[in-house]
């Protein structure tokens, strides 16, 4: 997993990347979440869906729902960047879609959109 900083309008924000799921558990979410906060003092980290793990896009598993409440609980706004165009199911396009209509957690097709979308909320 590699944790690059950078400033979009002003905006302090993490990007995480990777080629596999280090991002598995709600803990891990935390972890990353602190890790970030501490380092750099950054509120905002775009991800890199496969740093996540397909888990985290089967709704039934809850992860999906317990990793985003860690976001919000510790203040840290996140998009989570990629391409999402095989998955069908119906109640996970719902939940990106009221997702994007929030303003802590968002899902984005690119990077560059993910830190548009970050640096913009308030």
């Amino acid at each position: 997993m590699n944790i690059e900083y950078t400033k979009v309008n002003g905006t302090d924000i993490a990007v995480v990347s990777g080629d596999q799921a280090e991002i598995t558990t709600p803990q891990a979410a935390l972890d990353l979440a602190m890790t970030v906060k501490y380092e750099s003092g950054a509120e905002r980290v775009a991800l890199d869906k496969r740093v996540l793990g397909e888990d985290f896009f089967i709704l039934s598993t809850g992860l999906a729902g317990e990793i985003l409440q860690k976001f919000v609980n510790y203040h840290v706004k996140a998009a989570v960047f990629g391409d999402y165009s095989r998955y069908t199911s119906k109640p996970l396009r719902d939940f990106i879609y009221e997702s994007n209509q929030g303003r802590h957690f968002f899902f984005a097709a690119s990077r560059e959109e993910a830190l548009e979308r970050l640096s913009q909320t308030k």
